[in-house]
């Protein structure tokens, strides 16, 4: 497989970051994508190949060599990624993280106990982790990715992925996700052909909560949700009405907060579609 890497233009409008390999060797996977924290990467091996990054196996490689990489936020590279062929010749290439600046977000008026819960409500909090974890431990190898992605949703943009949230003045975690803020009952669309792993009507922090896989470690997540319309195991298709906007949990307003994942990172979804401004340009020019 000769040396073949492509921006990500065409599918989501965005230019993708320089990939710098150590040498341009025979072997080496095309990749499609961007190398930025919070960047996704789509690969593809020769079949029967195995893939590292930075030491760990990719643990969901497609038969035909698929696969996808997702950098963290605070990831710091280079990134190594290690080919083993199958006629058990190795390979390791290198490639540059670009560096992000992440927003400050403060966040003022919610309730005392959706910022610091009450402890008798922690196993619950608990539970509803071992939820999500389990549905993003699903590996399906059907091609879904090969649809491409589109945004659940038009409309502002409230909240981005990577901004440092301050609730009621107290430091918390990073925001995973990229907030649509459009009214409830607005239809959430599939962005990409997947299968449903979770359906919870209400979560503690996210209300009601979708999660659909699209396939090799690749998990978007729906939350704050008013209606799910899809049941665990339903196969949807890009378009397909899945859900509708809500406010439900830990939520100021009526909005829908979408997050993907790749494996166990929580990569930036904005990557994988066009600017929003491009989005409802061309929906508008449909209508």
């Amino acid at each position: 497989m000769r040396l073949a890497i492509t921006t990500f233009i065409a599918a989501t409008g965005l230019m993708a970051a320089s990939l710098t390999a150590t040498s341009a060797k025979a072997d080496e996977p095309i990749l499609d994508g961007q190398f930025v924290q919070g960047g996704i990467v789509f690969g593809h091996a020769n079949a029967g190949d195995q893939v590292l990054l930075d030491g760990t196996a990719i643990d969901t490689i497609a038969p035909d060599g698929r696969f996808v990489l997702g950098f963290a936020r605070d990831y710091e590279g280079p990134a190594k990624l290690t080919i083993k062929h199958t006629d058990g010749q190795v390979e390791d290439f290198t490639y540059p993280i670009k560096d992000r600046e992440f927003n400050i977000q403060r966040i003022d008026g919610l309730p005392k106990k959706m910022v610091t819960p009450d402890p008798n409500v922690m196993s619950r909090i608990k539970d509803d982790s071992r939820q999500a974890r389990e549905a993003r431990t699903e590996r399906f190898n059907e091609k879904f990715l090969e649809s491409g992605f589109i945004w659940p949703v038009l409309g502002p943009i409230s909240g981005v992925y990577g901004s440092q949230r301050i609730l009621n003045g107290e430091p918390r975690s990073p925001h995973w996700g990229v907030d649509i803020a459009v009214p409830v009952g607005t239809p959430v669309v599939a962005p990409a052909d997947g299968i449903v792993t979770l359906a919870h009507p209400d979560m503690y922090f996210s209300g009601a909560t979708l999660f659909v896989d699209h396939g090799l470690g690749m998990v978007s997540a729906f939350l704050h949700l008013s209606e799910i319309d899809v049941k665990v195991g339903d196969v949807v298709k890009q378009g397909d009405v899945i859900a509708k906007v809500g406010s439900s949990g830990r939520a100021t307003g009526p909005h829908l907060d979408w997050r993907v994942n790749v494996g166990a990172q929580r990569v930036d979804a904005q990557l994988l579609v066009p600017p929003m401004a491009d989005a409802q340009k061309a929906a508008n020019a449909k209508n």
